[in-house]
């Protein structure tokens, strides 16, 4: 009789083939009191990584399951992660894509035993580190608080996409069985899919550096669309509207936090086409004033 599934990984693969070792290695080493299984979505990739797959899932077949496509399927609009949720067993979904890793072999227990003693935890988060893909060194930490806490809803929204590292998330799938329609139809999947963890119970994190997240990667999501002004502008209006789609589905209850986010982000898209003059305009000025501005406007400006 199969062992009932704890945790299902979902791991979405496209052109890996320098890094879906490594990725599969972290997750393997895990040691757990509990089962697993790693749900691999790999997109039609035209270099090598499907052949790397299909080793491991040789090897480890009671835990490998892949899916591999034949024709690419986020080229189509297609909401590639859901193919892993839709088939998940586990109880808690965590994710790590192809071309990140974890570093700490008792991640996935630290994380399930809190969310295990505290039932109205609906997300589990934690520090980890940036690693260029270029030089392989750490470039800098996503480390968003220096204790073990939780986050509010009103602290998810306004950090944005970059508060917490995609391939540090474990969530409830009880707790968010369906996905809403502002997580269905946003452009990036990590933003909205912790603001819906935020909105269906607690996100906790924990204050342990247990994985690396790889940036500077050719090809890569971030790499294609926040390379230059254009790119990110385009980006930040897309959040613009993804954030007015959560405004409707929370009634407006976080108004305030939400239309703060959006003038922050329109801010820094201003100071990065060194449009001086409009920063200093009303609505704006006061995020000169903000004790973090010198540190977030060199990091925003800069990628």
């Amino acid at each position: 009789m199969a062992k009932e599934i704890m945790v299902s990984i979902e791991c979405t693969s496209y052109n890996h083939e320098d890094f879906i070792a490594e990725a599969l290695d972290s997750m393997l080493m895990q040691r757990t009191n509990f089962a697993y299984e790693i749900l691999i979505h790999d997109d039609a990739s035209t270099d090598g990584t499907a052949d790397i797959i299909r080793r491991y899932e040789q090897k480890y077949p009671e835990i490998i399951k892949p899916i591999y496509q034949t024709e690419n399927q986020y080229s189509k609009g297609v909401l590639v992660e859901l193919f892993n949720h839709e088939r998940a067993r586990g109880k808690y979904m965590a994710i790590c894509e192809g071309d990140d890793y974890w570093t700490d072999s008792n991640k996935l227990q630290k994380q399930v035993d809190y969310m295990e003693a505290h039932p109205e935890c609906s997300m589990c988060v934690h520090a980890a580190e940036r690693v260029s893909a270029i030089t392989k060194k750490t470039v800098s930490a996503i480390r968003p608080s220096h204790k073990n806490r939780i986050f509010s809803v009103e602290e998810v929204i306004e950090g944005g996409g970059d508060l917490f590292a995609t391939n540090s998330i474990v969530y409830s799938r009880e707790k968010m069985p369906e996905m809403p329609e502002f997580y269905l139809n946003a452009t990036i999947g990590d933003y909205p899919l912790v603001i819906c963890g935020a909105l269906n119970g607690t996100v906790y994190y924990i204050d342990e550096n247990m994985a690396a997240y790889r940036v500077e990667v050719k090809g890569s999501w971030t790499a294609v669309q926040v390379s230059d002004v254009s790119k990110k502008q385009e980006h930040l209006q897309e959040v613009a509207a993804m954030l007015d789609e959560i405004n409707v589905y929370t009634n407006y209850k976080y108004d305030h936090v939400i239309s703060r986010t959006k003038r922050r982000d329109r801010f820094y898209i201003l100071l990065k086409q060194l449009r001086i003059k409009e920063t200093l305009k009303r609505g704006y000025r006061q995020f000169y004033m903000k004790p973090e501005f010198f540190r977030r406007v060199f990091k925003r400006i800069t990628i």
